[in-house]
């Protein structure tokens, strides 16, 4: 899991070492005006929560930092990257951790889950992968889509079908 994860982060890493700062930070129609950055930080920002639970016991997506400086500086994204892939090495998949979070919209209604690092790393490739798939939206709207590969933001089942599909 963590060498599928490592790839995945590699390859958001090779997108902003190409991306210009302007693309990067340029409020999109097809996103809702969302940037690419802030999707990036999103995704960042989910591996920082749960490299944080392993201090603490708890991994908790909704406390993210929104650190502003992930969606606007390419190169403290790629800074971070390179440290949550270093850290993700450390992790121990199999302990167990707790997740919590708040799945309604009401205030003070945090729900508990038992879980463990490994499925949670599973879960944050997930969410990587969607959130490509959106960044490849915008890139599509920005005419960048060369930067990225065919399958940037697609998912290894999807690939694997189409593979089959072709095969067949």
């Amino acid at each position: 899991m963590k060498t599928y994860c490592e790839n995945n982060l590699k390859e958001i890493r090779s997108l902003l070492n190409c991306i210009e700062q302007n693309h990067y930070t340029k409020p999109l129609d097809f996103l809702s005006s969302a940037t690419i950055g802030q999707h990036v930080r999103h995704i960042l920002e989910f591996y920082q929560c749960l490299l944080d639970g392993e201090k603490t016991g708890t991994v908790n997506y909704d406390s993210r930092k929104r650190n502003l400086q992930l969606e606007t500086d390419t190169l403290f994204a790629q800074q971070q990257l390179d440290e949550i892939v270093k850290l993700l090495n450390q992790l121990p998949l199999t302990t167990s951790v707790w997740l919590e979070g708040n799945y309604t919209h009401e205030k003070n209604e945090n729900t508990s889950i038992s879980t463990t690092f490994g499925r949670e790393l599973a879960y944050c490739l997930e969410h990587s992968i969607h959130h490509q798939a959106l960044i490849k939206i915008g890139l599509k709207e920005l005419k960048l889509e060369q930067l990225i590969s065919e399958n940037f933001g697609v998912a290894p089942a999807t690939i694997r079908y189409k593979q089959e599909q072709c095969a067949q």
